[in-house]
């Protein structure tokens, strides 16, 4: 959306009720605070009329308002407060300090390298150990003994379980006590391997490679994250499939949890290249916003395939009419967002898992008069990333809360995982046959399966988030 609706949007629904420049100078860091989360969360928040306490006619004055505000006792009791039910809005954040969250939209993060799952044992609510699906190159744990496919069940020698991974896993340094995987039980083998984080910029685009198979050539793509600082990385990769002249492309974002939804629209773009200017995706806000752009600006409301990089760079499309995405119970947003928003145009097979079902995203909120981050209130360094849209694709199709299901369905087996980006990979074996025999594929079934409990991107943060950048 354009700086000026913004600027001129954030009072609107204030008028003659709550000036826009009260800042709570009796009380400046804790007011001013509150004050921000309620008025940036009456304008933009999503779910508006589901929360009784943001309707505009909620105070007769300015002084109901402040009493209102200073019943909670932080400012997050208010967001918590303000937002609707986890079983509804499962995605909005509030932030301390916007640095963090920076860091996070920038793709830079406290990081040992290690990327993993936590699945449930078997028979157990509580219990959980986690599993490698990969480590990073140039990190710390890149240098150390632990590979893709390495299982632990104790951090520190503390075992796993839904109460503790996140004191545990959260540290800065930690050991992983290590098992060994053997028909569904895990036995400890007594190795270990101490980690610790660093600043760690992850490059998304992990790997790309091509595969001859007769008289088609498969281009193959891991790619872990929509971030618009590698958009130069991923479009010469899509340059490298230009040259090795692909017929068929592979997408595999089974270990990406989302980003910012105009990298998406710009990998749609990379994948086709025929459909220059149609619309790729449809935004759906709240009353406030729909009426002001329906009536002002109704191209802000939508996101079109295009030629360029956000830089200005052209494009490398491939012009494919149909891809092969492979899916995992961790692929969310801005990577569902791929999914639905080429179904409209071209041929998309799902192979994998169900995906998480993210159909929403959210944009970066600063306290100042415009929400962004010019002139921003200098007693405290709060902002928010709350959930303001719906996406849907040209078809206006976008309820899929429940996941998008595949076409083929393999659920990754930690038992025999492979190696990634070669055809010992289970999920990537079968994507290549399915195009070799032309859809004729009978998928690998794990002998057990383990409930998936969370993976390491949804303990960061913005680690699942769908993100507009303004």
């Amino acid at each position: 959306m354009k700086k000026l609706c913004y600027a001129l949007l954030a009072c609107v629904s204030l008028i003659s009720i709550i000036s826009c420049s009260d800042d709570f100078d009796d009380n400046p860091q804790s007011g001013s605070v509150n004050d921000f989360i309620w008025k940036g969360l009456n304008f933009y928040y999503y779910w508006l009329e589901d929360s009784p306490d943001l309707a505009d006619n909620r105070f007769a004055n300015n002084s109901e308002y402040e009493t209102f505000l200073n019943n909670f006792t932080s400012p997050r009791a208010l967001f918590d407060h303000l937002t609707v039910d986890d079983q509804i809005d499962r995605f909005s954040l509030l932030f301390s300090d916007y640095t963090v969250l920076e860091q996070a939209l920038s793709g830079t993060q406290e990081n040992n390298g290690v990327d993993f799952e936590l699945r449930y044992y078997n028979g157990s609510s509580t219990d959980i150990f986690g599993w490698v699906r990969y480590v990073l190159p140039n990190s710390d744990a890149s240098g150390k003994n632990i590979y893709r496919g390495d299982i632990f069940y104790a951090v520190n020698g503390i075992s796993l379980t839904v109460d503790n991974y996140r004191s545990l896993l959260g540290q800065d340094t930690y050991t992983l006590n290590l098992a060994d995987y053997n028909n569904g039980t895990l036995i400890p083998n007594g190795t270990s391997v101490t980690l610790t984080k660093q600043p760690f910029s992850e490059n998304p685009v992990h790997l790309v490679k091509t595969f001859p198979l007769g008289t088609k050539n498969v281009g193959y793509l891991m790619y872990n994250g929509f971030l618009s600082q590698y958009e130069s990385e991923l479009n010469d990769a899509f340059a490298y499939f230009q040259n090795e002249n692909i017929s068929h492309l592979i997408l595999d974002l089974r270990y990406n949890s989302g980003g910012s939804v105009n990298t998406a629209t710009r990998l749609a773009s990379m994948i086709t290249g025929q459909f220059d200017n149609q619309v790729f995706a449809k935004q759906q806000w709240n009353y406030k916003i729909e009426d002001y752009l329906n009536s002002n600006d109704p191209e802000d409301l939508l996101n079109r395939f295009t030629t360029s990089l956000g830089n200005g760079n052209t494009i490398n499309s491939l012009n494919l009419n149909s891809i092969y995405i492979l899916t995992s119970e961790n692929t969310a947003s801005a990577s569902e967002l791929i999914i639905n928003g080429l179904k409209s145009y071209i041929n998309v097979t799902q192979i994998g898992d169900v995906t998480v079902g993210k159909n929403v995203g959210s944009v970066t909120l600063y306290d100042s008069p415009t929400f962004q981050k010019e002139n921003v209130n200098p007693s405290h360094k709060y902002a928010m990333q709350p959930i303001v849209l719906k996406i849907a694709n040209n078809d206006g199709f976008s309820d899929y809360t429940n996941g998008l299901t595949p076409d083929v369905t393999q659920i990754e087996d930690i038992g025999n995982l492979g190696v990634l980006g070669e055809v010992s990979d289970p999920l990537l074996n079968t994507a290549l046959n399915y195009i070799d025999a032309n859809g004729r594929v009978i998928p690998q079934v794990p002998a057990v399966i383990f409930k998936s409990f969370k993976d390491r991107k949804a303990l960061q943060p913005m680690g699942n988030e769908m993100y507009l950048e303004r």
